[in-house]
């Protein structure tokens, strides 16, 4: 199998993000990503097992290098206020900027079998990490109450960014995901600061 990286293995996860964003991950054929890509069907077996590790390398490569973005924006934010707010915008900017990627990642992806789940699940624990410690080091400064449960709170900004993504994309992207990053900024802040 070759390498997983080079121009024609960007054009295949290009391709499969386009194709699997119109048809849906159970329509979008290896030929059909192929077609897209302009590449012959048998080139996509020299850097894929199939169609189910076309979807985990999409995901691990997007997401990854999301998570590294994110977490560099983190590190230069000053206040755990700013932080907070990095971690929404970046999240909810990164699928306005790309929405055939968001269709992808908010719907296709949760149709999928058990095996993409695992697959897609390191890069998941390495961005709820992330949310983890924002929330720790808000506690640690005493900005965030002492009594607050990390996990509970991982699961309220993922949730609440996640539904926020999948609500826009139901929608058909028709209004600007970005303009909910205020709003919800406030309402994390509020529920997670010490009065």
């Amino acid at each position: 199998m070759a390498k997983k990286t080079g121009e024609k293995y960007q054009a295949i996860i290009d391709a499969a993000v386009r194709v699997i964003a119109k048809h849906g991950y159970h329509n979008a054929q290896v030929s059909r990503i192929a077609k897209e890509a302009k590449v012959a069907d048998g080139t996509i077996y020299l850097y894929f097992e199939n169609k189910d590790d076309i979807l985990i390398s999409l995901f691990n490569e997007k997401m990854g290098r999301f998570i590294e973005t994110c977490r560099q924006r983190i590190e230069e934010a000053e206040s755990i206020e700013e932080k907070v707010y990095v971690l929404i915008h970046a999240h909810l900017s990164q699928l306005a900027q790309a929405p055939e990627l968001a269709i992808v990642t908010q719907i296709e992806l949760r149709q999928s079998n058990p095996l993409i789940r695992e697959g897609i699940g390191e890069v998941m624990k390495g961005y709820f990490n992330l949310i983890d410690s924002v929330v720790r080091e808000g506690m640690q400064q005493e900005v965030f109450r002492p009594d607050i449960d990390i996990r509970s709170a991982r699961m309220m900004i993922f949730g609440t960014l996640d539904e926020a993504a999948t609500t826009w994309i139901m929608k058909q992207c028709k209004y600007d995901l970005v303009s909910h990053v205020k709003p919800i900024h406030n309402l994390f802040l509020h529920g997670l600061m010490k009065h």
